[in-house]
């Protein structure tokens, strides 16, 4: 019986007990084994002057707990550009912004064109780490390929 009655009140109130805490809630365990009583509510107490709703009744409270997170500044960008030059072929520079800044055809061809046509051309915005990879990348290529074309970074 006792067992039946401690079993639906772990069933009723969804605790995870074991069998020593259950034997803890009744009147039959030691006293050493018996729970401490937890106040339902965290408001201010009843006795506290000054604080609660003023009518002395000293009802329940809610409340919310923040966590303040630190605010994260968003980290710098820079502009990768490509620097026209006279001998690199026009189709190495479109294969390079496919390869490297993950260009479509059409998007590398208006690039590669407003290099060629005013000497210096934008392949995109980054933070520094994948600004600077990417001009590592194209460098590197370039070099590969025996060619002397010129990628910078600069901060926007």
């Amino acid at each position: 019986m006792l067992l039946t009655m401690l079993l639906r009140f772990h069933y009723d109130r969804c605790l995870a007990m074991n069998f020593n805490d259950l034997l803890a809630l009744t009147d039959e365990a030691p006293v050493a084994m018996r729970l401490a009583p937890v106040p339902a509510h965290a408001g201010p107490k009843e006795d506290d002057p000054g604080k609660g709703g003023g009518d002395g009744k000293g009802g329940t409270e809610t409340g919310t707990i923040t966590k303040t997170r630190p605010k994260t500044k968003r980290p710098n960008l820079y502009r990768v550009l490509l620097l026209n030059d006279d001998y690199t072929p026009m189709e190495f520079v479109v294969l390079v912004l496919q390869d490297v800044f993950n260009k479509s055809r059409e998007e590398a061809m208006q690039i590669m064109l407003h290099v060629h046509q005013k000497g210096v051309g934008e392949c995109g915005v980054y933070p520094y780490e994948v600004a600077e990879t990417k001009v590592t990348r194209v460098m590197d290529t370039a070099r590969k390929n025996q060619h002397p074309l010129q990628c910078v970074m600069e901060k926007q």
